[in-house]
């Protein structure tokens, strides 16, 4: 690998191979393809002969210490329809030719690990496995289309600019994955659009610094627990698991392959779906702009998570189909804002919101209060405070006190219902008369009610005084008020003489206004501790 350039051409080269040499030096495409589709498919059974294949280990001289470019020229390896036989050998190496390879055929792995590059285009080739563990390139990684047998290992690289993995099919190594590239850094783009991988996509401490699209993908693993395995994954913009539209201008075989295949289909625009058949892990994500799961589908086993555990990002788009089985969790997530729709979450046992944090909700069609409280319950199979507190605190930042109070009081009963049977008595008594204190409207009416009554019965009465010569003049109306109002001295209390049944009368008055003074002020503080 520390061969000087020369600008001899080995003897034993074939045809092929010297027409790659030539065409190398003058920067130009060597195409070996036979013009026929049918033949020149690199992922068909059809054998390519001698007339078509290069050895590895002459594409490795071109690329490592190849001949200098004709003058006025740049040197780079440009290869169509070209089958490389053994394995292509580049690791610890530094290649600065650019090498765009299209509809190629390898027999071999390659080998790339710790190697230094520029920029690296691989357009529909068929690989039996990419070993690249800590590339570094200065440009692009381009794999669009291609077919990878056993994986792609991009652990701990470094892509200079985009990483191009879109329609992809990618089959798992001896591990059970498809795609391991954990530590790996992209300083832009990486783009995986209907890509299709069988087998575990591991992502561990990933970054991206722009945007991560897998619009139309489809990640399966019935081998092991994640399809997408991506704890503590940055992505600096958005990261897109969503549908894509299909009706795009297809790829027309440039040498540049298309920077996005195509947008997030709008309602009634033919779409393919991101499918997971497999888990998918997202724990201790940081994501700069929002997480979009519009359109996504997940395949669940009943021991599988769709796990998004203390992600933080302003925007999480959870607008994708309900799993069948399996458990969406979002506990201890940070998120600005939560637009979701009510058929996207998963009923009772399915999902896990302890200590998931949002701050506005922006729903996509109809998602009545009703059904915001049944998601606080399917989440909460044993009962918490804090999802409740957590919801009626955002709907009154965003001015709806209303529906705020609904949530508390659904937050009194549900917490009622855990209470010993004293207390829950009692639970039912506050409801039942003044609502814990959230319908002030019910007290003023009951209230109004026990004055109504009371002011009748006492107006059949004409107690004597208990000073005769210092006692105010009798109104039925009054006393009832003033025995209903605990707090309130209105003169009459304490100054008629009542025996009897008129006795046990003006304690039911007494105890009724406790009562109603009592779940008033308690439902008082509650408001006044949250507000």
């Amino acid at each position: 690998m520390t061969e000087a350039r020369t600008d001899e051409e080995p003897a034993d080269l074939t045809a092929a191979e010297r027409r790659m040499w030539e065409a190398f030096r003058t920067g130009s495409v060597c195409d070996l393809s036979a013009r026929a589709a049918d033949r020149d498919d690199p992922h068909a059974d059809h054998v390519w002969g001698p007339e078509r294949s290069v050895r590895a280990r002459v594409v490795a001289r071109l690329l490592l210490h190849g001949p200098p470019p004709v003058p006025g020229r740049v040197a780079s390896l440009k290869l169509r329809g070209v089958r490389i036989s053994g394995r292509l050998e580049l690791s610890g190496g530094a290649v600065a030719p650019y090498v765009e390879l299209q509809s190629c055929r390898f027999d071999s792995e390659i080998q790339l690990s710790e190697a230094r590059v520029g920029t690296l285009r691989m357009v529909n080739c068929a690989i039996p496995r990419l070993e690249a563990s800590r590339l570094h390139t200065e440009g692009d990684l381009h794999l669009p289309r291609c077919r990878v047998a056993r994986g792609i290992r991009l652990t701990d690289a470094q892509i200079g600019t985009d990483l191009l993995i879109s329609q992809a099919v990618v089959q798992r190594d001896s591990k059970g994955r498809a795609i391991a590239a954990d530590g790996m850094s992209v300083a832009q783009d990486l783009q995986g659009e209907l890509l299709e991988t069988y087998g575990e996509v591991s992502l561990r401490g990933a970054k991206v610094g722009v945007s991560m699209n897998l619009r139309g993908a489809r990640l399966r693993n019935p081998y092991g627990r994640y399809a997408l395995n991506a704890p503590q994954l940055t992505v600096e913009r958005t990261l897109y698991l969503t549908s894509i539209a299909l009706d795009y201008a297809a790829y027309g075989g440039s040498s540049t392959p298309p920077y996005g295949l195509g947008p997030t289909p709008t309602r009634g625009r033919r779409a393919q779906h991101f499918e997971c058949r497999g888990g998918l892990r997202l724990d201790d994500g940081r994501f700069g702009d929002a997480i979009d799961f519009y359109g996504a589908r997940f395949t669940l086993t009943s021991e599988q998570e769709l796990s998004l555990r203390r992600i933080q990002t302003p925007e999480f788009r959870f607008v994708g189909e309900r799993p069948e089985e399996g458990r969406v969790v979002v506990s201890g997530a940070k998120v600005v804002k939560l637009v979701d729709t009510s058929t996207s979450w998963p009923g009772p046992g399915g999902l896990s919101i302890e200590g998931f944090v949002y701050e506005n909700l922006a729903p996509r069609g109809h998602f009545p209060l009703s059904r915001r409280l049944e998601w606080v319950a399917a989440a909460t199979p044993e009962y918490s405070p804090e999802p409740y507190e957590r919801l009626a605190a955002v709907l009154r930042a965003s001015g709806e006190d209303a529906d705020a109070r609904e949530v508390l009081l659904a937050k009194q009963r549900r917490r009622r219902d855990t209470l010993p049977p004293w207390p829950k008595a009692w639970g039912y008594l506050q409801d039942w008369t003044v609502v814990y204190g959230y319908r002030p409207g019910r007290a003023a009416l009951w209230m109004a009610v026990l004055w109504a009554a009371g002011a009748l019965l006492f107006s059949q009465l004409d107690p004597p005084a208990i000073k005769q010569d210092e006692h105010p003049q009798w109104s039925a109306a009054l006393y009832a008020l003033d025995l209903l109002l605990p707090v309130i001295d209105l003169g009459q209390q304490g100054q008629w003489k009542l025996e009897g049944g008129w006795q046990w009368g003006a304690a039911g008055l007494v105890i009724m206004g406790w009562i109603l003074a009592t779940t008033v002020a308690a439902g008082a503080s509650r408001l006044l501790r949250r507000g």
